[in-house]
């Protein structure tokens, strides 16, 4: 029987800590934000909404091509919450319906706060309080734009495009980091 903490660790390696996910939305983000800024509103959100369709199938082909090739156990039962999580967020985006139609200025903020609520149930997918402070900048980076920047349209995009890269390389980090020390920590206790 596989613990939880076990589980955990093999969702980080398979997953290089989100990065591989992370580093797609973030570009997806910054794409969006590019035609936010030079391009039309209805061009950059579009982008962003259909482009996040593909962000999961993107995500697996890059962790299978040039990812890690840890298959994870069958014991393991955390992929069917990483299922569920993933639902989350299209499932919540019709509230960016009316959202779009009162306030347009508005959809990167409400759209960072649904970003930031899904990445919650990623704290215990990974065993990674990282994502607790993704989320938390997230959701607060969007209450903030919205109370107090909503003028500038593509601003939202920005951030997030820039919190989620710099969250990639954190997370890929900090995963090399614990596979490093482990491993040092296995090789040690062998003898």
């Amino acid at each position: 029987m596989m613990t939880i903490a076990e589980a955990q660790r093999e969702i980080r390696f398979r997953f290089s800590g989100g990065f591989h996910g992370q580093a797609v939305s973030g570009l997806l983000w910054l794409a969006s934000a590019c035609l936010a800024t030079w391009s039309t509103r209805p061009a950059a959100v579009a982008v962003l909404v259909i482009g996040g369709f593909f962000i999961f199938p993107i995500t697996e082909f890059l962790v299978r091509t040039v990812g890690s090739r840890l298959t994870l156990s069958r014991d393991n039962s955390l992929p069917q919450l990483g299922m569920q999580v993933a639902f989350v967020l299209p499932f919540s985006m019709p509230l960016l319906l009316p959202v779009w139609k009162v306030r347009p200025t508005w959809f990167y903020p409400a759209m960072m706060i649904l970003l930031g609520a899904h990445y919650l149930p990623f704290v215990f997918l990974y065993g990674m309080p990282m994502f607790a402070v993704l989320a938390a900048l997230l959701i607060g980076g969007g209450m903030v734009i919205a109370m107090y920047a909503a003028a500038s349209f593509s601003l939202g995009a920005w951030y997030t495009a820039a919190v989620l890269v710099t969250f990639a390389v954190v997370g890929r980090a900090t995963v090399r980091r614990e596979h490093t020390l482990r491993g040092r920590t296995m090789r040690t206790t062998k003898y």
